[in-house]
């Protein structure tokens, strides 16, 4: 008798209830089984998009990283989360174990912050229990990890404005409070000041954190690793899209990474037409205080050369644009689209690119 078939036999005879609980105390209580006990904690820890964001975030930082990666993406209900690091990375043997509870490797370093108790080895157990898929995508010891996790927001909510950039206001007191919807940007925007002395955050869509990983490895390889390449391993995941050699090589290695983008956007990548973007503390320090951005909606002035940044406003005003334009040409010819606008921006364009399929 299979395993499956046991489990389905006791339901049978004792109930589900009888596999929850460990003993039976009289008077309506009961003591559950850790198993039942962990996925309730599980289910508690997590509540939202955002929540996983956090706690991707933190096991990066306890992992030593000095850099994090955070890829972003929606298609329909469906939300990608994708955190790349230059921590202390994750043996093979262990790449499955860590996501079940109480398998960590902070036995004697756990540690509270603004966010609470990490170090439990309950945090990637309780992302993969409420996620719709969680795996380590590739880590080596001393090279980094790559994680990658999806999740169906119509059952694992997320806040509905996710485009809005946190801003600073001066409060009555004359300290800075940080406003706007407590989306994953501000949920990135916190940590990003929380860990700006530690760590560099930088968050976007695949193709610009494949960008961005790309312009840090040209940056710190030297020509002679990058020209004759190394062994699998032997180079920081977060600097390994710059040993590619083609677009064909650097599609193959963002996959690797859990970043899926097209040969013509890894083309533009390599040829320098799509650029890093700053950092989250950068950002914030450039976009977020009212003395540095734009007042009363005005678009902030680009100095020359220098990559465009849309506000997230005006991001979401060009997706609602499209929406509307799209629709009477997506009804004669059969389409629909199939997740949000991905807006992105360079000195010398804005590019709209809208996922569609064939209806039918």
């Amino acid at each position: 008798m299979t395993d499956d078939s046991l489990t389905d036999f006791i339901d049978d005879v004792c109930g589900k209830s009888r596999l929850r609980v460990e003993a039976d105390l009289g008077d309506g209580f009961v003591r559950l089984r850790s198993s039942e006990a962990e996925r309730r904690q599980a289910a508690q820890d997590i509540r939202s998009s955002e929540d996983i964001v956090i706690e991707l975030l933190r096991n990066s930082r306890d992992a030593g990283a000095r850099h994090l990666f955070l890829a972003t993406q929606k298609s329909g209900n469906m939300r990608t989360l994708v955190v790349i690091d230059d921590g202390v990375g994750i043996p093979a043997a262990q790449h499955r174990r860590i996501f079940e509870p109480r398998v960590t490797s902070k036995l004697d370093t756990s540690r509270m912050d603004k966010w609470g108790m990490h170090g439990r080895g309950m945090a990637l157990y309780s992302i993969s229990v409420n996620a719709t898929a969680a795996s380590v995508r590739s880590s080596f010891p001393g090279q980094g990890t790559a994680l990658a996790v999806e999740t169906d927001t119509a059952s694992l909510g997320e806040k509905t404005d996710q485009s809005t950039f946190p801003t600073f206001e001066l409060t009555g007191d004359k300290t800075w409070a940080m406003r706007g919807p407590k989306n994953i940007l501000r949920t990135c925007a916190e940590f990003a000041l929380e860990h700006r002395d530690q760590c560099s955050l930088f968050v976007g869509s695949p193709t610009e954190m494949a960008a961005s990983l790309y312009a840090l490895g040209v940056a710190t390889l030297s020509p002679v690793t990058r020209a004759f390449g190394a062994a699998e391993g032997e180079v920081p995941l977060v600097k390994s899209l710059a040993l590619a050699s083609d677009p064909d090589d650097f599609c193959r290695r963002a996959e690797s990474l859990g970043l899926a983008l097209s040969a013509r956007s890894a083309r533009r990548i390599l040829d320098g037409a799509i650029g890093p973007v700053p950092s989250m503390a950068d950002r914030l320090a450039e976009e977020a205080f009212p003395a540095r951005s734009a007042r009363a909606g005005a678009p902030r002035r680009q100095r020359p050369g220098k990559r465009l940044h849309l506000a997230a406003d005006d991001v979401a005003e060009i997706r609602q644009g499209v929406g509307r334009l799209l629709e009477p040409v997506a009804e004669r010819y059969y389409l629909e689209a199939v997740g949000e606008a991905d807006i992105s921006a360079t000195s010398e364009a804005i590019r709209i690119t809208v996922p569609i399929r064939t209806m039918g």
